[in-house]
């Protein structure tokens, strides 16, 4: 297994660590300080890759097949619209999944979903969460490809921007033809979001959104979601579904959503993105501030990214991926991960953390021999271990701001 070697990145770390006294514009600040650091990373995957420069053993990932992940808005409405009819395209072509498995799987993308949901409590705050969900973002990027002829790579939503143009105003949400839909049909004034008010923990309070009903505007306004709820969160506290176990019969429905700016504003601007980047010096502290500590009152990145989006599924942790939006959400969470390997090289092929959602019930420790696998989904298994580097085991691809 090779790591790429980041040592002029590793040089400019303290550089970026260094807390601001009182910028001028921070959120602009922190943005250029975020865009300086993907350039790096991406100059410095391109090194690691090039037979002339790197250092590392001949491997498969080079120049020629590396693929490049942009954010939305640098796509052309060429690019944006056979993104799009490659995800329309899996969710016409039948299930993989056997019935007995899933039954309310009826589509490839719902095999993603069904998968997402039998899998959350050993996905998330868990040792494998960053490997897991790379590996997961990668192999529907590959179904698009394998199965439905898309000939791009698997774009990615920059909070960021959106934490200052406002989630309706984004290229990703305004509804438009080259959107991944917009917001649901206004439900008006409704309580806050409690997220945990059941657990005995202090909730976090979210503002409700401006919208909470059925999509009706872009692409997937007519998009069915078939499986769960299993843990919908509900404005005032309430949570839909039946609880872990469920989710797998078939409940199509339309899909919703509640766009909340206010809290990517919050917690998912440039500000938070560059702290989570270059604050926490070991992979546990960073996947724990991504993720948000249960009972602390922050809700982490990886939080804002799907309540930002909401409704139903955004809204539940184990059905999430039946909004389409996920994939793009969770190629921001890797490339934060990917960016923080290539600040902190010393850290970037360890883990930290158990088998199991915040070690309840307890479980083993996870470790670099663990597989991750998909079910009906995708597959092979894989190591953690093959899973740490964007450029070796399966994958051979980076990011680029440009």
């Amino acid at each position: 297994m090779h790591i790429r070697v980041l040592t002029a990145l590793a040089a400019v770390a303290p550089i970026f660590g260094s807390p601001l006294v009182a910028p001028r514009d921070a959120a602009s600040e922190a943005a250029a300080q975020v865009s300086a650091i993907a350039q790096l990373a991406y100059n410095a995957t391109l090194k690691d890759v090039d037979p002339a420069s790197s250092k590392r053993s001949a491997g498969s990932c080079t120049l020629k097949n590396l693929q490049v992940r942009r954010e939305w808005n640098k796509l052309s409405s060429g690019d944006k619209k056979a993104y799009i009819k490659a995800v329309q395209c899996l969710q016409s072509k039948p299930s993989k999944t056997p019935a007995s498995v899933a039954p309310g799987a009826k589509t490839r993308y719902d095999d993603f979903v069904a998968t997402h949901i039998n899998q959350t409590l050993t996905i998330h705050y868990t040792g494998n969460f960053l490997s897991w969900h790379r590996y997961y973002t990668w192999l529907y990027g590959e179904a698009l490809r394998n199965e439905c002829g898309y000939t791009g790579t698997q774009p990615y939503w920059d909070w960021g921007l959106t934490a200052i143009t406002g989630l309706e105003k984004s290229a990703i949400f305004d509804g438009s033809d080259t959107s991944m839909s917009g917001n649901g049909i206004y439900q008006g004034p409704r309580p806050d979001y409690a997220l945990g008010a059941s657990t005995g923990l202090p909730p976090l309070y979210l503002p409700a959104g401006t919208g909470g009903g059925c999509v009706t505007s872009g692409p997937f306004k007519n998009m069915k979601v078939n499986l769960g709820p299993v843990a919908l969160d509900l404005p005032g506290g309430a949570v839909g579904g039946d609880g872990p176990g469920t989710g797998l019969a078939y409940n199509p429905r339309c899909l919703s959503r509640d766009l909340k700016s206010a809290v990517v504003k919050k917690y998912a601007n440039y500000t938070t993105i560059l702290h989570n980047i270059i604050s926490p010096s070991n992979v546990y502290d960073f996947q724990m501030e991504m993720q948000g500590v249960p009972g602390s009152g922050v809700l982490g990145i990886h939080g804002a990214g799907h309540y930002g989006s909401g409704g139903d599924p955004g809204d539940d942790v184990f059905v999430s991926p039946g909004d389409p939006v996920f994939y793009l959400h969770h190629a921001q969470i890797d490339r934060t991960w990917f960016l923080w390997q290539a600040l902190h090289p010393g850290q970037a092929e360890t883990i930290a953390g158990t088998n199991t959602f915040m070690n309840n019930p307890p479980s083993a420790n996870t470790t670099l021999d663990d597989l991750v696998e998909f079910g009906y989904a995708a597959g092979p298994p894989r190591t953690i271990g093959d899973l740490l580097s964007t450029v070796d085991g399966p994958f051979c691809y980076t990011y680029s701001d440009l």
